[in-house]
Parts: C-alpha cells; structure tokens; sequence
C-alpha cells in the first residue's frame, strides 16, 4: 500500500532509493563502522573488534525489520539500529557507539545520503541548462511581441527567453556548489559537543572517522550540525524550484488559446480531458508548478529548524524526515520533467507572426519616438 505520491507517482527510483529506510539504515551502519574503524586507529579498541564491526555493519546482517522491532520495545531509532549491530558483533559489539550521540551518526549519515544526492542533481542542472541553450541558439532569430504587464511592448526573441532562463540556471548550478561544502559535512561530537566521553584524542578520532568516510568536519557544533546549513540547502532547491515554476508559467501563457505561440508535446494517445476531446492541456507544466509549491513551502519549514533549545530540542527531527527526502526527490523529479518539456515543445511560428501584427504597427511607436527626438536635435 502507498500513500505518498512520491512513492508511486512523482519521482524516480534511483533518487527514492537514496532516501529510503533501507539505504538510511546502511548510511547510519557505515557511519559506525567507520566510528569504530578511528577508535582503532589511535588505539582505544582492538582492531580486530573494528574489523568484525566493519564486517557486520550491512543489511545483509542488520536487518531493517530487526530494527524497527527493538525500536518498538525502547523508542529510539538510533539505538535500535545500535542493538541491532550489536547482536551481530559479539564481543566486539561492547565497542560500538563509543563516545557518540545520535545525531553524531544520524546527522552523518544523512550527509552521506545528501553527497549521493548531489551527483543527480548537479547532472540535472547541467542537463537542463543544454537543453535550454540548444533551445536560445535554434530561436535566436526567432522573433516574437515582447509583453510587459501583460501587454504588447517591442518585438524581442524566443532566443533571448531561454538564455535568460539558462543563465538563471547557471546561477543555481553555482550556488548548489558553493552551499556543497557547508552541507556536506559531518561530525563526531557528543552529547553537548564537546566531546567530553572521547577524551584527548577527540578531535583525532573525528577527523580519522570523517577522512575515512570522505566528508569535512564540522568545525564546531552542539549536539547536531547547525540546522542554517540544512535550511540554506533547501532555500537553494526552492530557488531552483522557482525558477521551473517561472519558465513554466511562461508556457501555460503562451499555449492559451488566444496567444497560441507555444506547445507542449502532446501524445497521439494522450488525453486532454475527460469530457472536452478538443482541450491539449499544459499538464507537464503544471504539475512542475504545483509541485515547486511543496518545495518552496518545505524551504520554509526549514528555518524554523534553526532556533533549538539550548543545545538542541528533537523539534528538527520530525520535521527534517519529511521535508529533506521529499525536496530532493521532486526538485530531480521536476527538473527531469523540465528536461524533456522544454526539448519537447512546439512552436507555431503562424501565431507567432500574427500576434506581432496585431496591434497594426503600435509597437514600433518606440522606434518613431527616438527617431523623432534624433531629428528634432539641433545642429
């Protein structure tokens, strides 16, 4: 049973799979693998205890329904998860956890989860700005009436549309890199972030586990990773989001019946509407609308994450599992889905032509007005 579009209907497999319970629990399990893998690297452990560890922190031997059944008796994912390990690992199991706090692993973790995302996205971004680009270089002489407040200004070109739109792509792909390495971090500082239950090699052991797993320490934190490294991320998906919202409203205007200009590709089988055989509704471009609302009010949300009490509250927690899986699977759904709008649309270079001439020669009048004060000039 799904209940979530996003489980059947919006997004796609290879993005939800980075998010799903399956995949979290393996990214909080190499998290404390490579926790064990730095105790043992500066001697607090036996390295063999670290490598039966390693062994044993994988799904094939922590299983998630083992998991979520001694999350049921005590309440606590991430001890749940712990235990779980820990039935694995025998006597090494006594090693796990050490000197951690939840959201030393959680938090990790989902900077891992978020590094396999960015791939998808970075991709996405450069797909879509090619594709608009092909688009600006095919209609760079394609001309069409300019409209300012909804009305006919002066004639510009369909080229000019889309290298805005593609510059303002370009934008974005700079700002996910810049965000890169603030929200790609992770950390290992204990119950109040000062590392108390690690002893003197605290700030060792965190660099050794973080080197190991390929991420940047934090350089300071409570109990969790600040949450305006989060809420920047999601601010980002909700520009990016706004930016498709844009272009998009742009289609749905051109494609209405009295203007005509643009299209979206419509199947030979593909139905308009259930009782108006005649309609060939913008749907892609629409949904890519309505789904950039979701997005942009979950950005919200996301600030309100970043004021918790004292060194932190868990009102993030619940919060953040809904909102971070779920922008990063629809801005990839939506930017995918721009993708193939945009290389799929049709123009009707007949409407274009005519709603140039519609006003009789009117949007000219600036031409007539500089020639005007050009010859009314004194010599």
């Amino acid at each position: 049973m799904t209940i979530h579009p996003i489980e059947s209907r919006y997004g796609r497999e290879e993005v939800r799979k980075i998010f799903d319970d399956e995949t979290k629990l393996q990214r909080m399990l190499d998290v404390e693998a490579a926790l064990a893998r730095a105790h043992a690297k500066v001697g607090n452990i036996p390295k063999e205890a670290a490598e039966e560890i390693t062994k044993k922190a994988n799904t094939k031997y922590v299983k998630l329904s083992r998991v979520r059944e001694i999350e049921a008796k005590i309440n606590h994912d991430v001890m749940a998860m712990v235990e779980a390990l820990s039935e694995q690992c025998g006597n090494a199991g006594k090693y796990i956890h050490l000197g951690a706090t939840s959201n030393d692993i959680q938090d990790t973790a989902l900077a891992l989860q978020l590094k396999e995302f960015m791939v998808f996205l970075r991709r996405d971004l450069e797909d879509l700005k090619n594709i608009i680009l092909k688009q600006a270089k095919r209609h760079k002489t394609t001309i069409t009436i300019g409209r300012t407040h909804g009305q006919h200004a002066v004639p510009t070109t369909y080229g000019l549309k889309f290298a805005i739109y593609a510059a303002e792509i370009q934008r974005h792909i700079e700002r996910i890199n810049e965000c890169y390495k603030r929200i790609i971090v992770g950390q290992l500082t204990g119950a109040v972030g000062t590392q108390a239950a690690l002893g003197e090699k605290g700030m060792e052991i965190q660099n050794y586990m973080m080197g190991d797993l390929n991420l940047k320490s934090v350089m300071v934190s409570n109990q969790i990773i600040q949450r305006d490294r989060h809420a920047e991320f999601l601010l980002i998906l909700a520009l990016i989001a706004e930016t498709l919202n844009k272009i998009c409203i742009e289609i749905r205007n051109l494609q209405r019946t009295e203007i005509g200009e643009v299209f979206e590709y419509f199947g030979k089988e593909q139905v308009g509407s259930s009782t108006m055989p005649h309609k060939m509704n913008p749907i892609y471009a629409e949904r890519i609308c309505g789904l950039s609302r979701v997005i942009k009010a979950n950005a919200i949300a996301s600030l309100d994450n970043i004021p918790l009490w004292h060194e932190r509250d868990l009102t993030n927690s619940s919060c953040e599992r809904i909102i971070i899986p779920e922008s990063c699977i629809l801005i990839d759904y939506i930017l995918n889905l721009s993708v193939e709008l945009i290389k799929n649309l049709i123009f009707d270079y007949n409407a274009i032509e005519r709603n140039l001439k519609l006003t009789k020669g009117r949007i000219m009048a600036e031409a007539i007005m500089l020639s005007l004060i050009h010859i009314s000039e004194p010599t």
